[in-house]
């Protein structure tokens, strides 16, 4: 003990805690918390809609529940580190992403490996533990991701943006299947929206941060064929968002209008894109209220249904 009182071994004690939150934020950053959070948000989405439809409550699949939730969780995490680890050439010239792991060195390249190949293994397995369904549509999604998206078409093709959809658009129909192997329509509709929902989604990204694409040599769409094509194919895919509140329409009239009101205020700003100059600034509004709408969206869906569900 020092003259105040204190251990001498407080300051190692305090070099360990930084370590830790070092390595720890470090972590966050090679497994893309947001997307986790985002994709576990619509995992959840399926399952509980799928709760609603077939009758049952959560009491009965709460443990299922869980099992997919953590499940989804780990094989994202896995498709992302992977992700991580195969684009560490571009990712040091990007700006955005220069300061990963996988580029500062901070995390041996060996290690991010093992961790994603581990972290995508063990999510199938817990997936399994729903059912062979579950798991099967697990590894579509990551395959679609590491595979079809990162490996094969992200430097290749302006295509790129929607082939990576498919991934974000399988999280619904894991929920759905762990509850429901006969997947409803409704769950389909589900996949639909997400997958519609992200190519204006990215495309704000990569309007957002056209630079960087372009000094990666990335095709995205706004780098090879410039803003006006891409504010014409974002008003395409909002406008086709406009019909899925109204297939949704079992979940009563509040999400039909709640949803149309989105989708139009969506348009009107895909819209207002057409006349503005100032890209960047407009490309950060599509790319805000895009998640806003998502989170929207998918949170009605649950409120509406939360009565029935906890019966």
């Amino acid at each position: 003990m020092d003259k105040m009182g204190f251990s001498s071994n407080e300051p190692i004690l305090s070099t360990y805690a930084n370590d830790y939150l070092y390595k720890w934020s470090e972590l966050k950053a090679l497994i893309k918390v947001g997307i986790i959070n985002s994709n576990t948000m619509t995992a959840f989405a399926g399952f509980w809609l799928a709760l609603f439809y077939t009758g049952a409550s959560l009491s009965q699949y709460w443990h299922v529940l869980l099992v997919t939730l953590v499940g989804t969780a780990f094989v994202i995490a896995g498709g992302c580190v992977i992700n991580n680890y195969y684009d560490r050439d571009i990712d040091q010239v990007m700006k955005r992403t220069n300061k990963r792991p996988t580029v500062t060195g901070s995390i041996e390249l060996s290690h991010v490996l093992i961790i994603g190949v581990s972290l995508s293994v063990v999510g199938i397995l817990i997936l399994s533990l729903a059912s062979v369904q579950t798991a099967t549509f697990g590894v579509i999604g990551w395959f679609s991701y590491v595979v079809l998206y990162t490996m094969w078409s992200k430097r290749r093709y302006t295509i790129n943006t929607a082939i990576g959809s498919l991934s974000g658009a399988v999280p619904p129909l894991i929920g759905w299947s762990a509850v429901d192997p006969n997947l409803h329509v409704i769950a389909w509709i589900l996949f639909l929206l997400i997958f519609i929902w992200q190519t204006p989604h990215f495309l704000a990204i990569a309007m957002k941060k056209v630079d960087d694409y372009r000094d990666a040599n990335i095709p995205m769409l706004p780098v090879v064929h410039g803003f006006d094509i891409t504010k014409r194919q974002m008003i395409v895919y909002v406008v086709c968002l406009l019909p899925i509140p109204f297939l949704l329409h079992e979940l009563g009239f509040i999400f039909v209008l709640l949803g149309t009101i989105l989708n139009i205020g969506w348009l009107a700003l895909a819209i207002k894109g057409l006349f503005t100059s100032d890209n960047k600034k407009w490309s950060n509004q599509m790319f805000v209220y895009s998640l806003l709408y998502l989170t929207a969206i998918f949170f009605s869906m649950i409120i509406i249904t939360l009565p029935g569900n906890l019966l």
